[in-house]
C-alpha cells in the first residue's frame, strides 16, 4: 500500500491515505475519502510503502483536485459566511447563551458545523431546527474551548508573531503556573496569559530541555 500524508488545515494533524496508483507530489491538492465524506487537503509528504499492520484501515485518495474542486472551495467560503450570519441572527432571536466562533460546510455541502463557546451546557435544539429550515442541510453544533477558539480565529501574540496555536501547534499541552515559577517569571496574569485568557503555550515550550527546538518551531513556520 502506498501512503501519502494529507493535511486539511494549517496547524492540524497529518492523516495517512492510500494513494493507490495515483502519482502524487508534496504540495498537490487532493480529494480524499474521510469519515464524514469527501474532503480536500494537500499532500505534505509523498508516497511511501506501508510498513505497519496489513489490517490497518486506511481511507483512500479519490483523485487529484481539479479546477472545479478549487472553485468549490472558494464558493464554500461564501456559503460559510452566509451560514455564520444566519446563525448569529437565530442565536440573538432565541437568546441562546453561546458565542458563535465559526461555520464550516463539509466539502460536498451535505452538512454545516457550527463551532461555539459557552459557559456550560447549552440547549440548542430549537436553534438547530430553525437553522435546518433556513439552510436546508444537516446541522451540527460543536462546543469548543477558548484555546480552540483562539486557534480558529488566530491573531498576533505579545511577541508580535502570529499565534503559535494557529500557525504550527497541532495539540495543546498542559501549561501550569509552576512553569512560570521555574523560569523565574513574575506571576502576573496579564503578562502570562495569551489572547485566549489562558496561560501562554510558550511557557511549555521554554520548559522543554531542548530550547533550540522551540526556537526552530517559532521561526521556521
Amino acid at each position: 500500500m502506498r501512503l501519502v500524508g494529507v493535511r486539511f488545515k494549517r496547524a492540524c494533524k497529518v492523516y495517512d491515505f492510500d494513494a493507490g496508483d495515483i502519482d502524487l507530489k508534496k504540495g498537490e491538492m487532493v480529494i480524499v475519502e474521510t469519515e464524514r465524506g469527501m474532503d480536500i487537503g494537500w499532500v505534505v509528504y509523498g508516497p511511501r510503502e506501508e510498513k505497519g499492520p496489513k489490517n490497518r484501515q486506511i481511507k483512500r485518495v479519490i483523485r487529484k483536485a481539479t479546477e472545479e474542486d478549487l472553485e468549490r472551495v472558494e464558493s464554500k467560503k461564501e456559503w460559510e459566511e452566509k451560514a455564520f450570519s444566519t446563525c448569529l441572527k437565530k442565536i440573538e432571536k432565541l437568546r441562546v447563551p453561546m458565542k458563535l466562533v465559526r461555520a464550516e460546510y463539509l466539502f460536498d455541502r451535505s452538512k454545516v458545523i457550527f463551532y461555539f463557546t459557552a459557559e456550560g451546557r447549552v440547549d440548542f435544539r430549537a436553534l438547530v431546527r430553525e437553522l435546518a429550515s433556513a439552510l436546508h442541510t444537516r446541522i451540527e453544533m460543536r462546543q469548543i474551548g477558548v484555546r480552540d477558539e483562539a486557534k480558529m480565529v488566530g491573531g498576533i501574540g505579545p511577541c508580535g508573531m502570529e499565534l503559535c496555536c494557529s500557525r504550527f501547534l497541532v495539540d495543546f499541552e498542559p501549561v501550569t503556573v509552576k512553569m512560570a515559577r521555574d523560569q523565574n517569571l513574575a506571576i502576573n496574569p496579564s503578562k502570562l496569559s495569551g489572547l485566549c485568557g489562558r496561560l501562554m503555550c510558550c511557557l511549555a515550550f521554554e520548559q522543554q530541555k531542548d530550547r533550540g527546538n522551540c526556537l526552530g518551531n517559532c521561526h521556521s513556520n
